[in-house]
């Protein structure tokens, strides 16, 4: 018994034991927390492009314990109130990259994001606070670039305008970090890839990068060796040549003659930018042809690789070697330069800027001219608003509301004077003044509930571009959908498995800074969604979820040029008539009729009975900024604030270039990437648009049985022309 310690020092030992096995536990679940690297990166190279999608591409390594999460990110400035979250499991040392897309709809007063990475248990595990990125405008021209070095990207040239948002960019891209999906991509006006780099492309981003250039992109590909094409059968597929060898030639006076020479799309073929700037004083002058000479690169040979055409353009040649050849993908294109713009003398010359300036479709008076009073815009979707609101929302004229008023000041000052002291009671002023003021309020309220009250609402409108590919389409959506709430209520939406994404308004420029004006929480998975949105009693909102989609082609149309004709061929392929077709070619329009279902119709249109598209555009559209201001307002007139004809507005807002005119800032339109097909027209091809009233090509996200249902769409085919 004496050999016992005694009771005090067992028990000391394991207080100790005790306390070191906490100690060690705490410095465990410290060490599995700090295990964690979290890092956010913000737009193309922390470039982000306002009323336009943008990759977030979020890394994750996880050196400690398991565990399951989701990302969250909110905009640390405007629009805090839509989050958008994302999914994931975090085994033990894994590493995962993730690339969500986003809508720039603040960034015009400082983008910035905060991104969290919250465990099951809502604790924050990692976060970056106050992410930032600079800010283009939206009718800036941004390009992306996946060069073979730092020293091979693009450069471009200052421009006139005093306006650093303005300023043409181009942006480097990861590999790691190249989303894929094509949404994300859309912030891009082209994309310029070393055929070197495009071995280490994954299939996802391919197929990603692909539907973008279908969609209207602008692919570059810089051919650095023959070899690389011959390893990759997607890009063999893709490009319009086929290599056959390769050879050392001079290449100055070719690339000198095409860039000095005259900017017309017959000779150049070039793209014409979608977010192009339109300005006042506009010049006519060609401001390549008076570059200087650079006597280092007119005197060395480059080495290039010889090629066959298969389809497409060449748009300067060596002698007999085409250097730049350039063809129609989709509504997009695709040019191949069949010499690494990446190697010497190409690499040092000093008119590399201009180079790519002219080939990625810069407006030529940024370099001509200072004038830069093309600043903002209305919003498009303003547009569908007021095209799809529900009209259960009633406005109360400003007249009622003034006699309202006047009523109100009378019965609280002259009348209750006069009632009071007739009666000989002044004192009951502090129970007849606060009764005055609920017999007030219940009167508001009752007339806004009779004007406002109503059932609940789900209008849709699709603008669906037709994509062929074979037998099958690729459809690119866009769904306006605006949702109308009898009551303070929570809605969930879902898209079906394809990509697909959701937003919600974005607000013009002027009235909302640019910033996306509705609540909404957006669980991206993958490439489809879920959301909840919430709406407040009696008002109408507007959400846009943008998708793609295969199918089955719904419609086929073929143009042939005869003399001075135009024959146009078209069959429905669908169980349902198409209604309000109309047709844009050669700057004019055309009205078609309808379609029955199945039927196949042939039409030799006559040039001196189109309507030009100019006119067509602003005679129809002229409502358009008084409909979207009226649209702001809380009182006046109902019909003003409203628009009608869904075939024939989307048409419009399709073709929306040509709504600016000579009109002011406060009377243009800002619209997403590819909403304004114009460019489509400036190429020569022709526009067809049919409406398919009642009928819907995405399914309905909506999860929810609104009491009113009504789906539309609008379906735009770009189709080459043949020439007899």
């Amino acid at each position: 018994m004496g050999l016992m310690p005694p009771l005090y020092q067992i028990a000391l030992r394991s207080s100790q034991s005790l306390l070191l096995a906490i100690v060690f536990l705490a410095v465990s679940v410290q060490s599995g927390i700090a295990a964690i690297q979290f890092d956010v990166f913000a737009g193309y190279d922390s470039i982000v492009r306002e009323a336009a999608w943008f990759p977030v591409a979020c890394e994750i390594h996880n050196d400690g314990p398991p565990f399951k999460a989701h990302i969250e990110i909110t905009s640390g400035g405007f629009g805090s109130d839509q989050i958008r979250r994302i999914p994931l499991e975090l085994p033990t040392n894994t590493r995962k990259r993730i690339v969500i897309p986003m809508f720039a709809s603040s960034v015009r007063y400082g983008p910035q994001w905060d991104a969290r990475l919250i465990d099951d248990n809502g604790k924050v595990r990692a976060e970056r606070l106050g992410i930032q990125a600079k800010f283009a405008s939206y009718d800036a021209l941004l390009m992306g670039a996946l060069p073979r070095t730092f020293n091979g990207m693009p450069t471009m040239p200052n421009i006139k305008p005093n306006r650093v948002e303005l300023k043409p960019q181009a942006a480097r891209l990861q590999i790691e970090q190249f989303p894929d999906s094509p949404i994300a991509l859309e912030g891009l006006d082209a994309i310029y890839v070393n055929s070197e780099k495009a071995i280490t492309l994954p299939m996802p981003q391919v197929a990603a990068l692909i539907a973008w250039v279908r969609d209207g992109g602008h692919l570059i590909v810089g051919i650095e060796s023959a070899g690389d094409v011959s390893s990759l059968p997607w890009l063999q597929q893709f490009l319009p040549v086929e290599i056959s060898g390769v050879a050392n030639v001079a290449i100055d006076e070719a690339i000198g003659g095409w860039l000095g020479g005259e900017l017309t799309e017959s000779r150049q073929k070039a793209p014409t930018s979608a977010f192009a700037p339109k300005f006042k004083n506009l010049q006519s002058d060609n401001p390549y042809s008076t570059l200087p000479r650079d006597t280092t690169f007119n005197s060395t040979e480059v080495p290039i690789v010889r090629v066959k055409v298969k389809d497409g353009t060449a748009i300067f040649s060596a002698g007999d070697s085409p250097l730049l050849i350039q063809a129609n993908r989709g509504r997009g294109k695709i040019s191949v330069l069949t010499f690494s713009p990446e190697r010497e003398p190409f690499r040092s010359w000093k008119n590399r800027p201009y180079f790519w300036a002219r080939l990625t479709g810069l407006a030529p008076d940024l370099l001509l001219t200072t004038d830069n009073s093309n600043y903002g815009g209305a919003s498009t979707d303003a547009v569908f608003g007021a095209l799809i609101d529900s009209r259960q929302v009633k406005n109360l004229p400003v007249e009622w509301l003034l006699l309202l008023l006047l009523v109100y000041l009378i019965v609280i000052g002259p009348f209750d004077q006069y009632w009071l002291k007739k009666i000989n009671r002044q004192m009951l002023t502090w129970i007849t003044f606060p009764a005055y003021v609920v017999i007030f309020s219940f009167l508001i309220y009752f007339i806004g509930y009779k004007l406002r009250a109503g059932e609940t609402e789900w209008n849709e409108l699709q603008i669906v571009d037709i994509l062929p590919r074979g037998d099958r389409a690729e459809l690119r959506g866009r769904t306006y959908a605006s949702v109308y709430s009898s009551e303070n209520s929570h809605y969930q939406l879902a898209s079906e498995p394809m990509v697909s994404t959701l937003r919600g308004e974005f607000l013009d420029l002027y009235a909302g800074g640019g910033r996306d004006g509705n609540r909404l929480r957006v669980d991206q998975t993958g490439n489809s969604f879920q959301a909840e949105i919430t709406v407040p009693v009696w008002t109408s909102l507007l959400y846009v979820n943008d998708w793609f989609k295969q199918e089955s082609l719904p419609l086929i149309a073929s143009v042939t040029l005869e003399g001075n004709a135009t024959r146009l061929k078209l069959q429905n392929l669908t169980d349902r008539p198409l209604t309000d077709l109309r047709f844009a070619y050669a700057q004019s329009m055309y009205e078609i009729g309808n379609l029955e279902a199945g039927e196949t119709k042939t039409i030799l249109l006559d040039p001196t009975k189109g309507t030009p598209v100019s006119a067509f555009v602003q005679q129809n559209g002229g409502s358009f900024p008084h409909a979207v201001g009226a649209r702001r307002n809380a009182f006046g007139d109902d019909s003003a604030r409203h628009l009608e004809n869904r075939p024939l507005v989307a048409t419009v807002v399709s073709l929306g270039k040509h709504l600016a005119g000579n009109q002011s800032n406060f009377q243009r339109f800002v619209s997403p990437p590819g909403l304004d097909i114009s460019a489509s027209l400036d190429k020569g091809d022709a526009i067809l648009f049919a409406f398919d009233p009642g009928h819907a090509y995405a399914k309905p996200i909506n999860q929810f049985t609104p009491k009113r249902v009504r789906r539309d769409s609008l379906l735009r085919l770009v189709i080459p022309v043949k020439q007899l």
